[in-house]
């Protein structure tokens, strides 16, 4: 599989390789990287690269996809807190910083792709968590991640491999 480029938009549109589908962005906006902060709702404007899969191997089946693939468990946390040293890496719960829970009752990550934001080395704040991962059926706003349909997905990781990316673009 090769490295493909997709962008989602401030107007809801998901598109690349042979997919273009409704998606749903952060409730607060799109704004700057170097804006973002941690808990603001905003989707980081930028070029990311999709570094892995989580999936729910209780729920779906492992994707079709040249990006590494993680079957999540129940002890799956993301560090969210900036003043822990694991800010923006997945940790094991329980963990008692602020975190997010990754095995979650509701269906949005039952496919997760691990977005390259502030990861590199995570700057303290500048946002934690930015995911692709499935849309609610009514596509509200995230918290700042890009979200589609549960197929939608499907067809995009069936394209991906080492160095695709994902654009959050105006």
């Amino acid at each position: 599989m090769t490295a493909v480029e997709f962008t989602a938009t401030a107007k809801g549109k998901f598109s690349g390789g042979d997919v273009t589908c409704r998606c749903a962005l952060g409730k607060g906006g799109i704004v700057g990287a170097a804006l973002k902060r941690e808990g603001d709702g905003a989707s980081p404007l930028g070029r990311w690269e999709m570094r892995r899969v989580f999936y729910r191997a209780d729920r779906v089946d492992r994707p079709e996809t040249g990006l590494p693939c993680v079957a999540l468990r129940e002890s799956d946390g993301w560090c969210d807190d900036p003043e822990h040293p694991l800010y923006n890496r997945p940790v094991a719960l329980p963990f008692a910083a602020s975190h997010e829970k990754l095995w979650r009752e509701d269906h949005v990550y039952d496919l997760i792709v691990e977005l390259g934001h502030n990861d590199s080395p995570p700057q303290p704040g500048r946002g934690s968590a930015i995911f692709f991962h499935l849309a609610r059926p009514d596509y509200r706003p995230t918290e700042g991640c890009v979200a589609v349909a549960k197929e939608d997905m499907l067809a995009a990781l069936k394209q991906t491999g080492p160095g695709s990316k994902l654009t959050i673009s105006f």
